[in-house]
């Protein structure tokens, strides 16, 4: 008996050393937390945004015409997975090329985007940031975005498929190689342009893609008549407000995410602080809208007051970091008021966006854009070139592929179809079919 307490004890003593050496090659969460972390801060931030799909989806559904809600739904559902796919075929490396670029500091590389293996050891990752798998699932949401902007402004008129393939060379190229200028390390980044979490990177771009569809496509049929605005409600605002609601929430992953590193108690403050940034400029271009829409109209304007909310989000997005509560204030106020003058005016100019995302998204994105020097570490001069610069490229690529779509294969459905509604002449089912019948 105690000859084998003696053995054991000998080869636990033979094993110590091994134990050890295991332990110390071992690394500890002071190397592993922020890698942690900070995959953990893409994949929360990341599903944050995708919910925003289906804040568009709702928005786009509650501020159509009832005869063409499952078209948009359809849109909806459809640009998402394109952009899915588009984004890790060729979106993801031509965005963030790292030092292989085919023309530095302007057009990436193509590659498809691949995953770490399956049980990565903790030896084999880059422990300095996040996940390869994570940063592809966040940025793909911002890619989506982009897409969702251009499917409220031109609907009601546009065919299916030929929207589709815009998706596809919008999601795929044109909007990967604008952000690979900033967010990619190219030339605007180089010049200090600023966009922490998309003004113009994203919501500007998307923007102006829908405002060279709307130039393209024309207006709806009834819309502007003599000299007058013939306003078309849409067909449940309940769901546009829950729309609003949930963009709003996803905002939160949009631009908290956007802190891109929540390894340390600074990162992950920050990320707190730009919640609540976030949060204030929402709730202030709200008010503004509501305020602005009483005196304007003697009555308050819903659609409006949506919009403005999302106009204030749109205005923070670009520096949701820097201002304290009262800068992130008066940033969303005045884009909510922005939205209540830019909205008329765009139809005055007779260019329709269905849902007012042109006024949010791109001139918003302006405003957000061009005031970032107030609290953050950037030159008004390089805001408003990188802000051309994007809008610019996105504008005249997006005309082209427009016109081009529309020589080749049209891209508005007949006046007949248009009449009767998308749903029927493009789907053949509708989102009603009991009041349809009754």
């Amino acid at each position: 008996m105690k000859l084998n307490k003696l053995l054991i004890a000998g080869a636990a003593l033979t094993l110590l050393p091994s134990l050890a050496m295991a332990q110390d090659a071992a690394p500890g969460f002071d190397e592993i937390g922020p890698y942690i972390m900070t995959t953990l801060l893409f994949l929360v931030g990341g599903f944050l945004v995708f919910w925003m799909a289906a804040g568009f989806a709702m928005l786009e559904a509650g501020l159509v015409r009832s005869k063409n809600v499952t078209t948009q739904l359809t849109k909806n559902v459809a640009l998402f997975s394109l952009s899915a796919i588009m984004y890790w075929l060729v979106g993801f490396n031509l965005m963030y090329p790292g030092d292989a670029w085919i023309a530095e500091g302007f057009f990436g590389t193509f590659a498809i985007t691949s995953l770490e293996p399956v049980g990565l050891d903790a030896a084999d990752a880059a422990l300095d940031y996040a996940s390869v798998a994570s940063d592809f699932f966040f940025q793909l949401m911002f890619c989506a975005t982009t897409a969702s902007i251009v499917s409220g402004t031109l609907a009601e008129r546009i065919k299916l498929w030929p929207f589709l393939i815009f998706t596809v060379i919008l999601t795929g190229l044109i909007y990967p190689i604008g952000a690979s200028w900033q967010w990619g390390g190219g030339f605007l980044s180089e010049m200090g342009f600023y966009d922490f979490a998309g003004s113009t990177v994203v919501h500007a771009a998307g923007g102006f893609a829908a405002l060279a569809g709307a130039i393209v496509l024309g207006a709806r049929i009834g819309k502007y008549k003599d000299g007058m605005v013939i306003p078309m409600p849409g067909s449940n605002l309940a769901l546009a407000t829950l729309g609003t609601f949930i963009l709003w929430m996803g905002w939160f992953g949009f631009n908290g995410g956007s802190q891109l590193a929540a390894g340390t108690v600074g990162d992950i403050t920050d990320v707190g602080r730009i919640f609540a940034n976030t949060n204030m400029a929402a709730a202030a271009g709200a008010i503004a809208a509501l305020v602005m829409t009483s005196v304007l109209y003697k009555k308050p304007d819903l659609t409006m007051v949506l919009n403005g909310a999302l106009a204030g989000l749109v205005s923070i997005t670009a520096s949701p970091l820097e201002p304290d509560l009262f800068g992130a204030l008066w940033i969303g106020a005045v884009g909510g008021i922005i939205v209540v003058f830019a909205v008329p005016f765009l139809d005055k100019l007779k260019i329709d966006d269905v849902v007012g995302a042109i006024s949010v998204h791109m001139v918003a994105g302006f405003w957000g854009t061009i005031v970032v020097p107030v609290y953050a570490d950037a030159s008004f001069v390089t805001q408003f070139i990188g802000f051309v610069a994007i809008g610019g490229f996105t504008f005249v690529v997006s005309l082209v592929v427009w016109v081009v779509l529309k020589g080749v294969m049209g891209i508005r459905v007949s006046e007949q179809a248009e009449i009767d509604g998308l749903d029927m002449s493009e789907l053949g089912m509708e989102a009603y079919p009991e009041f349809a019948k009754g």
